[in-house]
């Protein structure tokens, strides 16, 4: 399997609206519930058509993180869950429904469970620091980037943390086959130019 190498994540349909028609071909929608909000569930599903439709208008592969029964109810094509997600996802009813699944790994030991459930790709993170969440786990480097390449095989290896433009030609040369960025986009004081300047340099 072969995926675009790069890999923008937004945490609204509307950024899809903004991004996909500059060339985007695979993204991820991570619509997050507020903290100490109750799941508004009509929300998440409206967000993931939405995501969907742009997607399938501007030919994108979208991957939607975290709901699951949305993106199936929705026809989608691709899931990715972490780790913690994989605890209450039903396994078996996303592959029923034919969707890919992307896992987040950490250490070897998620590794070890992600392949054991046959992932269609694994990201590794965060491979720098990265300012999007609090994160127990150390920056992993390009070492082990290169490490997880040898383990995972044939399967995509996506690179995620602290992802620059700069930091991506590196991680893609320890063997990281897709590179995924959030903030270097989204807080950027022109969006759309880094945007582009991440496509000219991936392409």
């Amino acid at each position: 399997m072969t995926l675009d190498p790069f890999y923008p994540i937004f945490d609204h349909a509307d950024w899809l609206r903004r991004m996909l028609p500059l060339g985007v071909r695979l993204v991820q929608l991570r619509f997050k519930t507020p903290e100490g909000a109750a799941p508004d569930e009509a929300e998440i599903a409206s967000q993931v058509a939405e995501a969907r439709d742009l997607c399938r208008t501007h030919g994108a592969t979208l991957v939607v993180n975290d709901h699951w029964q949305q993106a199936i109810d929705a026809g989608c094509d691709w899931i990715h869950l972490g780790q913690e997600d994989l605890d209450t996802a039903d396994l078996a009813a996303i592959r029923r429904a034919g969707l890919k699944l992307g896992i987040s790994t950490h250490d070897r030991a998620e590794l070890e469970r992600a392949l054991s459930l046959n992932a269609d790709y694994i990201a590794l993170g965060p491979v720098y620091p990265t300012i999007l969440k609090q994160m127990k786990w150390d920056p992993q480097g390009p070492k082990r980037v290169t490490k997880w390449k040898s383990l995972v095989g044939d399967r995509p290896l996506v690179a995620i943390g602290g992802m620059t433009i700069e930091r991506a030609a590196i991680v893609r040369a320890a063997g990281a086959d897709v590179v995924s960025v959030v903030t270097d986009i989204t807080l950027n004081a022109d969006p759309e130019g880094r945007l582009r300047d991440w496509i000219a340099a991936t392409r």
